[in-house]
C-alpha cells in the first residue's frame, strides 16, 4: 500500500509594495525636511523665528518696566507666527503639485492617504516647534528685562502653554485644509486669507450675522486661547468654527487628493 504525501500548500503571496511600505514614522520624517527643502519653505522657517524675535525685542523698549514679564513676551510672539503658519501648512500640502513631484511621490508610497497623514503630522510638529520657539525667546527677552532694570517675573500659568499649542496647531491645520481643497499656492493663500475675513467683516456689518458669526469667526473664537482661562462655553465655540474652516476642507481636500489624476 503506497502512501501519497500532501502536497505542500502554496506559500502566501505578500506584494512587495506592502512589504517594503515606509512607516508613518519615517515618512513624517521625511516630510519634515520637505519643510526646509525648498527655497519658499526655508525662508518662511526662517522668517518665523525672526518674527517671534522682533516682536519680543520690540516689546522691551515699548513694555513699562512692570510688564517685562515672561507671559507678556511669550503670548504676543505667539500671533505673528499663527499667522504664518498656515501658508507653511498650505506650502507643504500644494508643493507636491505645484513642482510636479506628486507624481514620483505616490509612486513611491502608492497609498496616498499615508502621505497626507504624514504631512498633517509633520505640520503638526512644526506648530509645536514654534511654540518653543516662543518659549525660548520669551525666556531670553525675560532675562535681558531683568539685567535691564525691568520686573523680569517668570510667572506663568501652566494652562498657556496648553492653549498656545492648541492655537497654533489648528492655525497650521487650517492652513493645510485649504491647501488640500484647492491644491495650488497662490489660490490657497488668497482664499484661506480672504474668506474668514470677510466673514468676519460681514458679520460686524450685518446685525443677523453677529449671532453666527460669534460661532464661526475663527478669530473670535480663537482669542480666548491667548488667555489662561477658556471657559465651556468657548471650548464650544471654537470647535463649531473649526468644523467648519479646518474639518470640513480637510475631510474634502483629502477625499479630492485621492481621486485626483496625477500626471
Amino acid at each position: 500500500m503506497t502512501t501519497t504525501t500532501p502536497a505542500p500548500a502554496p506559500p502566501t503571496v505578500t506584494r512587495r509594495a506592502d512589504r517594503h511600505q515606509p512607516s508613518l514614522a519615517r515618512l513624517t520624517g521625511v516630510e519634515l525636511r520637505k519643510l526646509a527643502d525648498t527655497r519658499a519653505g526655508y525662508w518662511l522657517l526662517i522668517t518665523i523665528g525672526l518674527v517671534a524675535a522682533g516682536i519680543v525685542t520690540v516689546q522691551l523698549f515699548v513694555l513699562g518696566d512692570e510688564q517685562q514679564n515672561f507671559a507678556d513676551f511669550f503670548v504676543p510672539s505667539l500671533l505673528p507666527v499663527g499667522l504664518l503658519l498656515p501658508v507653511l501648512g498650505i506650502l507643504s500640502i500644494t508643493a507636491e503639485w505645484s513642482q510636479r513631484t506628486a507624481l514620483t511621490t505616490f509612486t513611491l508610497v502608492p497609498r496616498r492617504e499615508r502621505v497626507v497623514f504624514a504631512k498633517l503630522a509633520a505640520m503638526v510638529l512644526a506648530a509645536l516647534g514654534s511654540v518653543l520657539v516662543s518659549l525660548a525667546v520669551a525666556a531670553v527677552a525675560t532675562l535681558l528685562a531683568r539685567a535691564t532694570g525691568g520686573a523680569g517675573a517668570w510667572s506663568f500659568d501652566g494652562s498657556m502653554l496648553l492653549h498656545a499649542a492648541v492655537l497654533q496647531v489648528v492655525s497650521v491645520l487650517m492652513g493645510a485644509g485649504f491647501g488640500l481643497l484647492l491644491l495650488n499656492t497662490p489660490l490657497a493663500i488668497v482664499t484661506y486669507l480672504l474668506l474668514p475675513t470677510l466673514w468676519s467683516i460681514l458679520g460686524g456689518m450685518i446685525s443677523a450675522l453677529r449671532g453666527p458669526a460669534r460661532w464661526l469667526d475663527t478669530g473670535v473664537t480663537m482669542e480666548p486661547l491667548l488667555g489662561p482661562d477658556v471657559t465651556a462655553g468657548q471650548w464650544a465655540r471654537l470647535a463649531v468654527s473649526l468644523l467648519v474652516w479646518m474639518v470640513l476642507p480637510l475631510a474634502a481636500g483629502l477625499a479630492r487628493t485621492l481621486r485626483r489624476e496625477v500626471s
